[in-house]
């Protein structure tokens, strides 16, 4: 070692002798940190308020949800910091520190002993961070309260060192009675508004085709005959080729079959579908799904307005068994089609 490296050693040394026991934990945690790599980048974070119980939440891009270390203590009324000897990453048999207790042991189940693994990971302002998933918070509140009720059930009081972080979970389970916690992350984060839109981005790739199918029949003669005896009018005993159905027919088909098929998927079929000069739809809607999911479902579903249509005496007796066993998406105005 050349004289400048036993002088920066010594000077290291010296250094470390100098800083206070926190300091020292708070660089040991930066470089235990640091030797993780590249950490996921949190799309969303948030704080989400719980009965006045602020918890900062992220959500990665994986969708997976979480709960800040210092927030997650916070909340069932543990330190923010763990305390002495028991870092963030530290556990005993796979625990975390504030499921370590004795007392506690018979009611933590194997599965909550693996779902307690820490997540490092950045915040979106690129800040690092440590978390739980944000599932785990209501299953520790969980086994703090069975450790309540079995004192309880005895008749012995509750030891003192717990009384406020049983009163912090039974406040937070009150929470979540109200709104599941994903609900709550995904609230406060807005991830809510990505997850929508990813939902129906999968919903509308999986229903509608790329390209445009060759026409096959799939209306059945009986949706048409049914659809003008609850309407009221004379069925047309014409070749389906030669029979032209009132303008409202489409308009019914709209609301009864294609609005209720799947989220968005009637709007996305009249984007694709091209009008001639007169407005009218080139091609039929049914042509733009696909045929191993949106066909399927169409004849599936086109089968149980048919057997509604059978069961119903009235049009209003149809729609009112149609709106409450197969709703509409969306929000499409109702249109009842009275005239």
């Amino acid at each position: 070692m050349s004289e400048d490296e036993s002088i920066q050693s010594r000077g290291g040394h010296a250094r470390a002798e100098i800083l206070a026991p926190e300091k020292r934990r708070a660089i040991a945690r930066e470089a235990a940190l640091a030797r993780w790599g590249e950490l996921p980048r949190a799309s969303h974070d948030g704080d989400l308020d719980i009965k006045g119980v602020l918890i900062k939440a992220a959500v990665l891009p994986n969708g997976k949800r979480l709960i800040t270390q210092g927030t997650f203590l916070l909340a069932i009324g543990r330190s923010r910091t763990p305390k002495a000897g028991t870092g963030g990453l530290s556990s005993v048999d796979g625990l975390p520190f504030f499921l370590q207790a004795d007392v506690l042991r018979p009611f933590i189940s194997e599965e909550l002993v693996e779902s307690t693994t820490p997540i490092i990971f950045r915040l979106k302002d690129g800040q690092r961070a440590v978390g739980y998933d944000a599932l785990l918070l209501p299953k520790v509140c969980e086994v703090y309260l069975r450790f309540r009720d079995s004192y309880l059930k005895a008749g012995k009081p509750i030891p003192k060192n717990y009384e406020h972080i049983i009163r912090a979970c039974d406040i937070l389970m009150r929470g979540f009675a109200r709104v599941g916690i994903v609900a709550l992350v995904d609230e406060a984060t807005g991830y809510q508004d990505a997850r929508a839109k990813d939902a129906l981005a999968r919903i509308l790739e999986a229903f509608i085709a790329k390209e445009l199918r060759k026409w096959v029949k799939t209306f059945p003669v009986e949706y048409y005959k049914e659809l003008f005896r609850l309407r009221g009018w004379k069925f047309p005993q014409l070749p389906a080729d030669q029979r032209k159905n009132p303008i409202l027919v489409g308009k019914i088909t709209n609301d009864v079959v294609y609005d209720r098929l799947a989220p968005g998927v009637r709007q996305e079929l009249h984007r694709l579908t091209p009008r001639d000069d007169k407005g009218r739809l080139k091609n039929r809607l049914f042509q733009r799904l696909t045929e191993d999911v949106g066909h399927p479902k169409l004849r599936e579903h086109l089968a149980s307005i048919i057997t509604l249509m059978r069961a119903s005496d009235s049009w209003q007796q149809f729609k009112s068994m149609l709106d409450r066993a197969l709703p509409r998406y969306g929000d499409t105005p109702y249109l009842p089609f009275e005239g």
